[in-house]
């Protein structure tokens, strides 16, 4: 593994998948099996969904693609290198290169929008003026260039999400994971945030969406990746949500 460790470099001489599980299992305790046998190659420029049951193994997948785990057996490989080589002091820089929403939104209540955004890029040491050239682009991307003086706790669930979306995509990832994004959401939110993820795709952002919202899903049609008791049971183009009880 060279000392450097750049994704957004790295994608731009890619002709492998962005993301590659190649025979990964996950055990985390013996004979139990979170993953067994998995095999997935996303390209750049997809947008995929990750389905099941709880259980089926796909908070594992996430934690395995941010290197919070290691696998039991297999590769995991992020724009042609395997992460499970990274050492120590790249783990830091390969999480920063890769947007990452959840359910619960995580902004900081203390801060408020435009400095929840801001603060992405304040951690890789973002010059001044380019925070505040970026910030606000990023911010108009959303939908939120009126809200960028309020906190946390004076915006919507929605908008919540909205900010979480900006602070993801305001270092310009190139793979964009979405952990139940619509989770907390009402439909007419939920619809709001797919088809902003959906417009963030095609700019050229590979998204990976977590999610049990059927109707999205289906009507979405997009790749479906269906996991049931910690394998892949089918993995469809343009696909629909299967039931895939453990």
């Amino acid at each position: 593994m060279p000392e450097s460790y750049d994704l957004n470099r790295d994608m731009n001489t890619l002709d492998a998948p962005v993301i590659l599980f190649e025979h990964v299992s996950k055990e985390y305790q013996q004979d139990v099996h979170a993953l067994e046998d998995i095999n997935i190659r996303i390209y750049k420029g997809e947008f995929v969904f990750i389905v099941g049951s709880s259980g089926s193994g796909k908070s594992t997948l996430i934690r395995l693609l941010l290197k919070e785990i290691l696998p039991s057996k297999g590769k995991v490989f992020v724009a042609g290198r395997e992460i499970g080589r990274l050492r120590r002091y790249q783990v830091g820089k390969y999480r920063r290169s890769i947007g990452v929403v959840f359910q619960d939104f995580r902004l900081l209540k203390d801060r408020n929008v435009f400095d929840n955004v801001a603060f992405a890029q304040r951690v890789v040491e973002t010059p001044k003026k380019m925070i505040k050239k970026q910030v606000p682009r990023m911010l108009s991307l959303v939908g939120l260039t009126d809200k960028h003086k309020a906190y946390p706790g004076e915006l919507s669930g929605g908008q919540q999400q909205r900010v979480a979306l900006a602070r993801a995509l305001v270092n310009n990832p190139v793979i964009l994971l979405a952990d139940e994004p619509t989770g907390n959401l009402d439909p007419k939110n939920s619809w709001e945030i797919m088809h902003l993820l959906e417009d963030i795709n095609k700019r050229g952002t590979t998204v990976v969406v977590v999610t049990h919202n059927q109707e999205i899903v289906d009507q979405m049609q997009k790749r479906v990746i269906t996991l049931r008791n910690g394998r892949v049971i089918s993995d469809e183009e343009k696909g629909r949500y299967r039931y895939a009880k453990n």
